[in-house]
């Protein structure tokens, strides 16, 4: 070993703790996940193909034809589940979905709308790929009881919405749509943060909607609650050509703090348009909800008193 490198071999060692540098010759154990790589391959074809073969396997309630990794790591509401136990094996009358494809992180986002059946819900469900396979599931479910839930209202103001390819000119550079979408969620702590909002634009939170009147210009700028509420475990598709972002998140703690979903619709480099699905822990029919136009109820079902002694 030459001199210089005998100095390099010996500044890593100073720098990194023993019990690290020491544990590199050993194995590390076996994972039961297929690897999750920084850096995943994938092309927009096989993204597409995944995310037509999702919709199809969840109107079918059968995943098998799915691209799926033999070791592939399925999850439903942020929770590690049994690929036999996840929603996608339910056959569900799907009124709406659309997609979302990252090629860069071979990632891809579908909203799918329930309104009819034995229970209605709203779906957002991510698919990572490496190789052409669908190394991870996950899916948040929404149903009544979470926060502003209503299928119906989500139906008829998504589907009236344009969230379709871009023409070139009024694409956003992805880092541009990472910066915006975190200016918002860091707003619910630091309400001096500005976010790109454009106009018009509208909000659909679980159902209930900012712009029921379609007016030109309606605003998302609708305010933040009180107090400093911090959004963590952050975690981003971006598809380039419908200018999309789609953020997952927890509301607080980064283990069982609110499950969420915030889809944001960039033109021109302006917030038009902005989806979310969030799970209330334990639902129940107290907490508000949207009624079939998209209004809030606060107090759909008032709690049973309590009875008497």
């Amino acid at each position: 070993m030459n001199h210089f490198a005998t100095l390099a071999a010996g500044l890593v060692l100073s720098v990194v703790p023993a019990s690290i540098a020491l544990a590199q010759p050993g194995a590390a154990p076996p994972s039961p996940y297929a690897p999750q790589p920084d850096k995943p391959v994938c092309t927009k074809q096989e993204l597409n193909a995944a995310t037509d073969a999702y919709v199809a396997a969840q109107k079918a309630g059968d995943v098998s034809g799915m691209p799926l990794d033999p070791k592939a790591h399925y999850l439903q509401d942020m929770q590690t589940v049994d690929k036999a136990v996840g929603l996608w094996n339910t056959k569900l009358p799907v009124a709406d979905a659309i997609s979302f494809h990252d090629p860069v992180r071979c990632k891809t986002f579908t909203q799918i709308i329930v309104n009819q059946g034995a229970k209605p819900y709203v779906i957002g469900t991510r698919l990572y790929l490496n190789g052409g396979k669908i190394i991870r599931v996950d899916s948040l479910v929404t149903k009544p009881g979470d926060w502003l839930f209503n299928a119906n209202a989500y139906l008829k103001y998504s589907t009236k919405e344009d969230w379709g390819n871009l023409p070139q000119g009024q694409r956003t550079p992805a880092a541009e749509m990472i910066r915006g979408a975190n200016a918002y969620l860091d707003s619910f702590a630091d309400k001096f943060t500005e976010t790109p909002w454009g106009i018009p634009c509208a909000r659909l939170e679980g159902g209930a909607y900012t712009n029921r009147e379609g007016k030109p210009d309606a605003s998302c700028n609708v305010g933040i609650p009180a107090g400093v509420l911090y959004i963590v475990n952050r975690d981003y598709v971006i598809d380039p050509d419908k200018g999309v972002i789609n953020v997952f998140c927890r509301f607080g703690n980064s283990s069982t703090g609110m499950a969420d979903s915030h889809t944001f619709r960039y033109v021109g480099g302006k917030i038009h348009a902005v989806h979310t699905l969030s799970l209330i822990p334990g639902g129940g029919a107290a907490q508000p909800q949207a009624d079939d136009n998209g209004g809030m109820v606060r107090n759909p079902t008032p709690a049973a008193a309590p009875p008497k002694a």
